[in-house]
C-alpha cells in the first residue's frame, strides 16, 4: 500500500483489512462457491412420506425431496454413530480410520486426516456447527471449525439439561446411573444404565435439545451469512436416536391403532446367528424387558415414539428451511440431508442399528442445489456416505483431496438415471457378541443384566458354528464385511486379523425375490456367491 501523508499506522492497517475483505469478496463473487447447509440426523432410518411411509408425518422433508434429488438406495459405511460419521467426514472408509467402535476418537487413530469442513476452510469457507455432525468426542474444534456457533438465545430460553423433560423420568434416570456408577464406575456411562425409551410432554418444542440447537443454528446461520466469506453450517439432530423425547402435539399426529409393527420379525433362514443382536441398546432402558420378545403394546409404542420423534426433527429442519429462504440465502446455498445409518423396528426380531443388513445400512439422503436439473426427482443409483465429501467439493468448486475413498454423485443431480457404480460396501464386527456401542463385551455388560442375553445368544452362534467356533475370535476379531450390489446382498464373516482367510461364514440374499433378506440362499447359489466373493474381494475401486 502507497503511504500517504499523515496516515497513522493504525489507519494503515484499517485501510489494509478493508482492501484484503473487498478482495476476498471479488473473489467469493467471480468463483460463486455456494453456501453448504448440512443436516444430519442421527437413527433415521428411511421412514419418511417422500420414502413411501404410509404413516410417517415428515411434510418438510417431503418437500425437499419434491424440489431436490432423493438417493433410494443410499448406504453408510458401518451401522453406528462414531465409525460412520468418521467414515463421512473424513471420506474414507472404517479400514483406513481404524475406527469400528465408539469409545476410541478418529483423531487418536488418525491424528493428521483432513477432514470435510477442515478441508473447506482451507478453500476460502467458514465453518460451523450446531448439535451432533462428528460423534461425541469427535468434534474436531481446532482444525474442522472456523467459528464457533451461537452460545445462547437470551434469557427467557432455557437449555434443555438432559434428554427427559418430565421430573419423574429425570428422577429415574438419575437414580439407575447412581446404582451404576457405585458398582462400575465411569464404565456404567457405556450403556448399563438410562432412563425410560421414550417420553411425551406438554413443552414448547425447545424444551428438548434439537428444538433447542434449532433455534441456535438459525441465529448462527444469521451470524455466518453477514461474513465476508461462504459457509459451511452443520446442523446435527439427535433424535431419532434413543431416547425417544418429543413434545405431545408430535405423538398426536399418529393414531397408535393404525400403526403398523414389521411385517418380517424374525431372523432370516439360515442366516448367520451372529448377524443380530439381543437389542442391547433399547434394553439398557428402565421401561425395557430385560429379556424376551418385544411385542404387543409396548412394540407399537415404541414404533410410536420413533415416529413422533422423526415429525419433531422434520418441523425443525422446516424452521431452518424457512430462515434459509427468509434471509435470502436459497439460491446460493447446497442443502443436503442425510441419517447416519438405518434402524431395526423390530425387523428380524431386533431393536437398533449395528447389523450388516438393509434395514441398518441403508439410509435417507437428499441434496437440493440452486443450479440442478433433476428437481423432484428419485435415483435408484447406488451411493455411499463416503461419496459425499467429494460430490460437496464438486459441487462447491474446490479440488478434491487425493485421500478420499469415495465418488463423487454430482452428476446424478442432472441426470439421475445414469449408469452408475456397481456396489455400495459396509461392514459391522460381530453384533451379536459386542457391546451396542460395538466395542468389545466388558464385564459390566456380563454381570448385569446383559449376561442371560449373551449366554444365549453365544450358545446359538456355538450350535450353528461348531467346530469354527472360539471365543477371542467371535469376541474381538469376528468382522461382517457387506456388499449391496443391484440385485443382492453379500455378507461375508471372517477373522478381521487375516484379509484372505476362507469366510468362516457367507449370507447371500435376492433383492429380486426377497427385498426383506427373510432367507439367506447362499447354498443354493455358490456360483453367484463365488462372482461376488470375488467382487468383494477387489474392493471399491473396482465398483466405480
Amino acid at each position: 500500500m502507497k503511504r500517504l501523508p499523515g496516515m497513522t499506522q493504525a489507519l494503515r492497517l484499517i485501510l489494509a483489512t478493508i482492501i484484503l475483505s473487498t478482495s476476498a469478496m471479488a473473489e467469493n463473487v467471480a468463483t460463486n462457491k455456494p453456501n453448504i447447509l448440512f443436516i444430519a440426523i442421527d437413527d433415521l432410518r428411511p421412514e419418511l412420506g417422500c420414502y413411501g411411509s404410509e404413516i410417517a408425518v415428515t411434510p418438510n422433508l417431503d418437500g425437499l425431496a419434491k424440489e431436490g434429488l432423493l438417493f433410494n438406495r443410499a448406504y453408510c459405511q458401518q451401522a453406528i454413530c462414531r465409525p460412520s460419521r468418521a467414515s463421512l467426514m473424513t471420506g474414507t472408509r472404517p479400514e483406513t480410520t481404524g475406527l469400528f467402535h465408539n469409545y476410541v476418537s478418529l483423531r487418536e487413530l488418525q491424528p493428521d486426516i483432513l477432514t470435510l469442513p477442515q478441508h473447506l476452510i482451507a478453500h476460502g469457507y467458514n465453518t460451523a456447527y450446531v448439535g451432533k455432525i462428528f460423534h461425541n468426542g469427535d468434534t474436531d474444534e481446532e482444525r474442522s471449525w472456523s467459528r464457533p456457533a451461537a452460545k445462547w438465545l437470551g434469557p427467557d430460553i432455557k437449555k434443555p439439561s438432559g434428554p427427559y423433560c418430565l421430573p419423574e423420568n429425570v428422577k429415574l434416570r438419575n437414580e439407575n446411573f447412581k446404582e451404576m456408577f457405585a458398582k462400575y464406575g465411569d464404565a456404567a456411562r457405556r450403556g448399563l444404565a438410562s432412563g425410560p425409551a421414550f417420553e411425551r410432554a406438554e413443552v414448547p418444542d425447545h424444551a428438548y435439545i434439537d428444538g433447542y440447537n434449532t433455534l441456535l443454528a438459525i441465529k448462527t446461520m444469521k451470524q455466518v451469512a453477514s461474513d465476508d466469506k461462504p459457509f459451511f453450517l452443520g446442523m446435527g439432530y439427535h433424535l431419532p436416536h434413543l431416547n425417544w423425547c418429543a413434545p405431545q402435539k408430535y405423538w398426536e399426529l399418529y393414531d397408535p391403532g393404525k400403526i403398523q409393527l414389521a411385517t418380517n420379525g424374525i431372523a432370516p433362514t439360515d442366516g448367520a446367528v451372529m448377524g443380530l443382536h439381543a437389542s442391547f441398546e433399547l434394553r439398557t432402558r428402565s421401561n425395557i424387558p430385560k429379556h424376551g420378545a418385544i411385542d404387543g403394546d409396548l412394540a407399537r409404542t415404541l414404533k410410536h415414539a420413533y415416529l413422533a420423534s422423526t415429525s419433531y426433527v422434520d418441523a425443525q429442519i422446516g424452521l431452518l428451511l424457512k430462515a434459509l429462504d427468509e434471509a435470502g440465502l436459497r439460491e446460493n446455498t447446497i442443502v443436503i440431508v442425510w441419517g447416519d445409518h438405518g434402524w431395526h423396528l423390530g425387523d428380524m426380531g431386533v431393536w437398533g442399528k449395528a447389523t450388516n443388513y438393509e434395514i441398518a445400512t441403508r439410509v435417507p439422503l437428499l441434496i437440493w442445489t440452486p443450479n440442478m436439473k433433476a428437481r423432484g426427482h428419485k435415483t435408484n443409483a447406488l451411493v455411499e456416505l463416503v461419496d459425499i465429501f467429494p460430490t460437496l467439493c464438486e459441487l462447491a468448486k474446490v479440488p478434491s483431496p487425493t485421500h478420499l475413498e469415495g465418488h463423487s454423485f454430482a452428476p446424478l443431480l442432472d441426470e439421475p438415471n445414469r449408469q452408475w457404480k456397481k456396489a455400495a460396501f459396509s461392514q459391522y464386527p460381530n453384533p451379536a457378541l459386542r457391546e451396542w456401542a460395538a466395542n468389545p463385551l466388558s464385564q459390566g455388560m456380563r454381570e448385569t443384566w446383559f449376561g442371560p442375553l449373551i449366554k444365549d445368544v453365544e450358545q446359538r452362534i456355538i450350535d450353528q458354528q461348531g467346530k469354527k467356533w472360539e471365543r477371542e475370535l467371535f469376541e474381538k476379531h469376528l468382522m461382517g464385511y457387506t456388499m449391496r450390489t443391484d440385485r443382492y446382498r453379500l455378507v461375508v464373516w471372517r477373522d478381521h486379523r487375516n484379509a484372505k482367510a476362507e469366510p468362516i461364514f457367507v449370507e447371500l440374499f435376492d433383492h429380486k425375490v426377497d427385498p426383506q433378506e427373510t432367507k439367506n440362499v447362499a447354498g443354493d447359489h455358490p456360483k453367484v456367491v463365488n462372482s461376488l466373493m470375488d467382487q468383494l474381494n477387489k474392493g471399491w475401486k473396482a465398483a466405480l
